[in-house]
């Protein structure tokens, strides 16, 4: 499955479009992530533990995304869009959520 942040490939015709295509992922982010994660806010730097976790999420609502591509008969999405947020939950800590969306297209 060809994936693309482009509207078009090289050298490949778009012989039908089937539509728009979506996979969600929301993953939380336990107590003592949100605490590393605020010290390095203060001090700086990276935070090691957020970056699997968003990595993860995005690899996750890809693969739902190609997954409802190919239960349509496509074998590529173009124009893929994907959105980072944060979700706030009651009691204090958040949860990362990330959406990929596109178009499910056929490829000749």
């Amino acid at each position: 499955m060809l994936v693309t942040t482009t509207h078009t490939i090289e050298g490949r015709r778009i012989v039908a479009y089937k539509g728009l295509v979506g996979g969600d992922a929301i993953l939380g982010a336990n107590m003592f992530r949100d605490f590393f994660a605020g010290i390095r806010d203060i001090l700086g730097g990276r935070s090691g533990s957020y970056e699997k976790v968003l990595r993860t999420a995005k690899e996750e609502a890809i693969e739902d995304m190609i997954e409802q591509a190919r239960e349509l008969g496509c074998n590529a999405v173009v124009g893929v869009d994907l959105d980072y947020e944060t979700i706030q939950i009651q009691e204090g800590g958040s949860m990362l959520m990330v959406t990929a969306s596109g178009t499910a297209v056929v490829l000749e």
